[in-house]
Formats: C-alpha cells, sequence, structure tokens
C-alpha cells in the first residue's frame, strides 16, 4: 500500500505492538492476531486483532451508559455532531482512499467516490434530525402527541463491499436517532471501519461510537443475545441475515435487514441503445461488480440484441483491468481466490451447458483478479439464478416484455432493478410491476443518501437512508392529553 506519511496513520494497526481488535469508548482493544491481504497483490497488508464474547459485553456496556444522555441532546447537538463526522472524513480523503483500495481491491478512483458519499450520509442526516418534529391530533375531548424515542443501543454489521459507505449509512442514521452504535465490521476489511469509527470519536460522547473486529458468527451472535442491544442493522447474505432475525426475536430485538439482491436490467424495445450501454456498465461493473444493486439479469428486447451485445462486448474488452491504486484503473480483483474460484464455476457451468462466453484479458501476475466476461445465457442455467457479485455480465434476448416482468418476480431477492426506456408511461408502468424496493430509470446508479435503500422478499426488512433510515431506530410514543 502506498505511504501517506502526511495523514495520520494511527488507524493502522502499530507494528510489532498489540494487534488492534477495535476501539471502545475511545480506545483500542486488542486481540488474537490474524493477516489481512491486499487482494491485488497477495500479500499481507496489515495485522488485526479478533475480539472476545467479553468485549462484546465491555462494548455493549460503554454503549449503554451513554445512551440516556445522547437520547436527550438535542436536534441541533446531534445535527452539529454529525456535520463535524462528515467534514472529517472529508478531510482525510487522501488517507481512506487508497486505504479502503487496499484492503477491498476498489479502484482508486471509486475509494475517492466512497469517502464523499459516505460524508453525504453525515450530511444528511444532520439536516433529517436537526428539521425532526413530532405530530399533533385533536379531538373533542383530547389532544395527540405523537413523539419518537431512540430505540436504544445499536448494532450495526456491515459487509467488506463498501467498508465506509454502509458503515456510515447505518451508524450516522442511528446517532441522528438519539442511538449509540457498535459497528461489527467485517474481518475482510476491517481497516476503513476501524478510521471511520477513530474519526467520529472526537466529535461525539464517549461511547456512543465503538467497534469490534473478528470472527463474524462469533460477534454477531453474541452481539445479538446481549439484553442491552435494541436494534440490529445488518448487511450481508440472505442465509446468514435470517439467522441473525431468527436469533433477535428471541429478546424482541428490532432488526433492519439489507440482504441479497438480483437485478434485473431490462432494455425495452423503445429504449435509447446509447442509454442502455452506459447505465449497463456502470450498473455492472462498478465497485468490480460486487454490488447487492449490480445489474445481475440482463434482458435485451430483441431488436437491440445484436447490436447492444456487440457494443457491450467491445466496451468491456476495453475496461482496464489491474492495480486498483492506479487512477485509470476500472476493474480490480476480487476479494478473495474463493470468490474467483466460485464465479470461474459458474462460468464454466454456463458454457459446458451451452451458453456462449466471451472472456477479456489482463496482464496480472497476482492477485485473485478475474476479467470482465460476457455471458449470454438463453438457458436458466446456474449463474442465471443466483446474485453474481462480481465482473461478470449474463445476458439474454426478449420479445415479450410480460415474460421479462414475470422472471423478474420470480427471483426470491427483490433489492433493485434497472428500466430503460424512452416513454415515461412506459417506464412508470414497467417499475411499478417490478417487485423491487429501488429502480434505477435510464441510470446505472439510482442510491442516494436521501431516499429510502431496502427491498422485497429475500432482500431483507425495514430502510437505510433517507427519513425512514432514521425512524428504523426510533419507537413512537403518543401522549394521549385530556383537553
Amino acid at each position: 500500500m502506498t505511504s501517506h506519511k502526511s495523514h495520520p496513520t494511527k488507524f493502522l494497526p502499530a507494528s510489532g505492538g498489540p494487534a488492534v481488535a477495535g476501539r471502545i469508548s475511545g480506545s483500542p482493544i486488542s486481540g488474537e492476531a490474524h493477516s489481512l491481504s491486499n487482494p491485488a497483490t497477495e500479500k499481507e497488508l496489515a495485522v488485526v486483532g479478533w475480539a472476545n464474547t467479553d468485549d462484546v459485553k465491555t462494548a455493549v456496556e460503554s454503549a449503554a451508559a451513554v445512551q440516556a444522555a445522547w437520547a436527550t441532546t438535542s436536534g441541533g447537538e446531534r445535527a452539529s455532531a454529525l456535520r463535524n463526522c462528515a467534514e472529517a472524513l472529508r478531510k482525510n480523503v487522501d488517507f481512506l482512499a487508497p486505504l479502503i483500495t487496499a484492503e477491498s481491491g476498489k479502484p482508486l478512483k471509486e475509494a475517492q467516490g466512497e469517502v464523499a458519499f459516505s460524508a453525504r450520509y453525515f450530511d444528511w442526516f444532520a439536516e433529517a434530525v436537526a428539521t425532526q418534529r413530532g405530530e399533533l391530533f385533536t379531538t373533542d375531548e383530547r389532544r395527540f402527541l405523537v413523539n419518537r424515542k431512540p430505540v436504544g443501543v445499536v448494532v450495526a454489521a456491515s459487509p467488506w463491499n463498501f467498508p465506509l459507505s454502509i458503515p456510515a449509512r447505518k451508524i450516522a442514521a442511528a446517532l441522528a436517532a438519539g442511538c449509540p452504535v457498535i459497528q461489527k465490521a467485517s474481518e475482510l476489511t476491517p481497516l476503513s471501519s476501524l478510521a471511520l469509527t477513530e474519526l467520529c470519536e472526537p466529535h461525539l460522547p464517549s461511547g456512543a461510537i465503538g467497534i469490534l473486529v473478528g470472527d463474524g458468527e462469533t460477534l454477531t451472535t453474541a452481539l445479538v443475545d446481549q439484553p442491552l442491544v435494541r436494534s440490529i442493522t445488518f448487511t450481508g447474505s440472505t442465509i446468514v441475515g435470517k439467522k441473525v432475525a431468527e436469533r433477535a426475536m428471541r429478546t424482541m430485538t428490532r432488526v433492519t435487514m439489507e440482504l441479497g439482491g438480483q437485478a434485473p436490467f431490462i432494455v425495452c424495445e423503445d429504449a435509447d441503445p446509447d442509454v442502455a450501454l452506459e447505465a449497463l456498465i456502470l450498473a455492472k461493473f462498478r465497485n468490480n461488480g460486487a454490488s447487492c444493486l449490480a445489474a445481475n439479469n440482463v434482458f435485451i428486447h430483441e431488436s437491440h440484441y445484436d447490436e447492444l451485445v456487440s457494443r457491450l462486448w467491445e466496451r468491456m474488452s476495453d475496461l482496464t483491468v489491474g492495480d486498483p491504486s492506479v487512477e485509470s484503473t476500472q476493474v480490480g480483483p476480487l476479494i478473495n481466490s474463493q470468490h474467483v474460484k466460485r464465479l470461474n464455476d459458474l462460468v464454466s457451468n454456463a458454457e459446458a451447458a451451452g451458453s456462449t462466453v466471451s472472456r477479456a484479458s489482463h496482464t496480472n501476475e497476482r492477485g485473485w483478479f478475474l476479467p470482465p466476461t460476457l455471458v449470454e445465457c438463453e438457458k436458466d442455467v446456474d449463474l442465471w439464478g443466483q446474485e453474481i457479485f462480481g465482473p461478470v455480465c449474463a445476458v439474454r434476448s426478449f420479445s415479450d416484455e410480460s415474460h421479462v416482468v414475470q422472471q423478474a418476480n420470480s427471483f426470491s431477492a427483490g433489492l433493485g432493478a434497472y428500466v430503460i426506456s424512452r416513454n415515461f408511461e412506459h417506464q412508470v408502468r414497467l417499475a411499478s410491476a417490478l417487485n423491487v424496493g429501488i429502480v434505477g430509470v435510464n441510470n446505472g446508479a439510482p442510491n442516494s443518501p436521501e431516499i429510502p435503500f431496502g427491498g422485497i422478499g429475500d432482500s431483507g426488512i425495514g430502510r437505510e437512508g433517507g427519513i425512514s433510515g432514521m425512524l428504523e431506530f426510533t419507537e413512537e410514543q403518543t401522549l394521549s392529553i385530556a383537553r
């Protein structure tokens, strides 16, 4: 990883010192040492510690101790703290972006964008809490005042693919609502989350933000079982999310689940092919294809299919694959060798079943790289039925739009979708027919801090982002006052 001597290095575990396993009440904790690898080089990047169940108890008690005080701070005070956190992120972009790139393989330009996007979440929730108000209703006999109270200690469990922005979205919303937060960082990419925590600490009361690094199942289970934890916000696989939700019900702990996605990308007969191509490249290959909103199943109307697939392959072949720390790189490595093997196996299975496969080239001798790959799936191969989560683009043609809607709605996960059409009424009609939480219409990046983000079915429960994201961490209380 490139050295940035002018930027704070305290966020990285000190060489030869105790392995940092998290932070509680503004101080680091240590744990059993585990090595992190740079996915672009396969070399050791850092050594971090893994927290244990005793650390879980300490972290929860520390957060609970500050709960009452943070809950009673004014909206203006919370907003000021969140704005300070946003500014801290922006000031440290030259440190944070290379750190994200080094641990996740995200291309540097995208990592810089992730830092800016993370800061926007703190900005947005600062505005949301500063303008929050209750509701008043009246009848002949009573006045009803509906207020929102912070739910309590929040656990925020985040994945590896957006190691800064997903934690930021969860943390900013919970803090805005008046809740202290404990992060359960991904054991694959904990450095960005450690940095985020330490950057926010000076602007918050001691204990209002903490972080634990370690084995996902061990820590998450221990955190869910803590009776002082009142809300779990989890982003990850559907299988694990269901287990977490089931366990949380033992203590009636509230859950917000952002789980798997299998986003259909539909190029309609009345689509502009240029718009379709640009939106698809962005929706498919952003973040090396490892996004829960990535275009997963690409349906192209038969009138556009041959031309668009030809142009798509031309663009895919020109994507720069390589060292993600180089600004010109567009596609970096996957997170580990297991992920590469899984995708290679899916592509090989599709090819053996008769799908046409085109593979781009790359010259990287080391690292967990998979070149952009185009698979024309006219049959329902395994690749077509799974969340791909990588730079593999699965496409097929269609003639009947109603059949596309039927196929898209047959997927158990309904997080996002994309509709490419020139006609507004057509856009709205088709988008409304899809059982998903968010639809990108003529664009490949539909998410923004101001809007609710979440899905239907196996994609989860609840919403993050927007006003909805803050309200997830509150309970309604009604005062019924005699007149």
